[in-house]
């Protein structure tokens, strides 16, 4: 009967200790699929915000550029507002000079006549 009995308890012991090795294995394979489950959230994150880096790094260029491109068109509507000025400031002593040759012309035809009416 002690016989009997010590088999059945280490029949038991042994069903329990492989009941317990199932358990952690099966706790261990949860483990892991819920460790690749997250890195695979993990994994995507990561490239979603190595994505947008790239495409902040690219807009960052592009409005760098958009910059320089404004920049040079200022400083070429600045140039071409000046060159319209000097136009301007041409036409006025161009007027200005033509209104002085009338004047003098004027003045001399003026002098021609009284010389040709006194000689």
């Amino acid at each position: 009967m002690v016989k009997e009995h010590q088999s059945k308890q280490s029949a038991r012991k042994e069903s329990q200790e492989q009941k317990r090795k199932d358990a952690v294995a099966s706790a261990n394979d949860l483990t892991q699929a819920l460790v690749d489950h997250l890195n695979v959230g993990v994994a995507q994150a990561y490239l979603n915000q190595k994505r947008l880096d790239a495409e902040a790094k690219q807009l960052h260029i592009g409005a760098t550029n958009f910059s320089k491109q404004t920049q040079q068109w200022l400083n070429l509507v600045e140039t071409f507002s000046g060159a319209l000025k000097e136009i301007g400031d041409v036409e006025n002593w161009a007027r200005t000079i033509e209104g002085d040759v009338r004047t003098i012309t004027a003045s001399l035809e003026s002098v021609y006549r009284v010389a040709q009416e006194n000689s």
